[in-house]
């Protein structure tokens, strides 16, 4: 990290990135940490090279296989899983009668305290989401609203321009990739969109002076006139 003041961080934050991304594991964070050990700001900040370079190689090799071979997520999942099973089987049977030792297979358990886990966050997530349905659908949050609709809309342009799985690919690679080379460039990212920002405030602030306010003083004029 570099040693810029707080002052010059974006939205004047305290925290590090790192703690930023690593505040809540959520439900797929919960995941990654009961198989790997590690948090979904190791893996998006590449603490954990190996496991972000495989999620990229894995998700890119998925992508690859539902764009050329015409699979679906349900017809490529049941045959893996059909080829695995079909394999182990066979293994077992043929090292029962060779006397070989059984496949090597870890204990598939989880345990009660991660579903337990796992449960608390997604019915955290789910009554938030229901929370904030209410207020909009009541009209209490217009800004809430506003906001929301903007998203959605951006959504639905960006869904016309590409399938769900390419788009779903495309934002785990930008999830993976732009955190990691911001963390890495922050102080002159910081430094440069705050002086920037300085510089559009200015011209908003001589815009204001030098034509909103004649625009209401003419304003003012015509209604005294009238």
């Amino acid at each position: 990290m570099g040693s810029s003041a707080d002052s010059e961080r974006l939205f004047n934050r305290q925290r590090t990135l790192h703690e930023i991304l690593g505040g809540g594991l959520g439900f797929m964070g919960l995941i990654i940490h009961a198989f790997a050990g590690s948090t979904v700001a190791d893996v998006i900040l590449w603490r954990q090279k190996n496991l972000t370079l495989g999620i990229l190689l894995v998700t890119l090799s998925a992508w690859v296989v539902f764009e050329k071979s015409g699979y679906t997520l349900l017809s490529l999942v049941s045959s893996v899983l059909l080829l695995l099973m079909s394999i182990l089987f066979l293994w077992a049977k043929s090292a029962a009668i060779l006397n070989r030792p059984a496949p090597p297979l870890p204990q598939l358990q989880l345990s009660e305290e991660m579903v337990n886990e796992m449960a608390a966050s997604i019915r955290s997530r789910v009554n938030a989401l229901l929370s904030v349905s209410q207020d909009i659908s009541l009209g209490k949050d217009s800004r809430l609203f506003f906001k929301v609709a903007a998203y959605l809309l951006l959504i639905y342009f960006a869904g016309g321009l590409t399938d769900f799985l390419t788009l779903s690919y495309t934002s785990l690679v930008m999830v993976l990739t732009i955190p990691a080379l911001y963390e890495r460039c922050e102080d002159y990212v910081d430094k440069y969109i705050m002086t920037g920002y300085r510089k559009l405030l200015q011209l908003y602030v001589k815009f204001d002076e030098e034509y909103l306010n004649r625009f209401q003083n003419w304003v003012l004029e015509k209604k005294k006139l009238s």
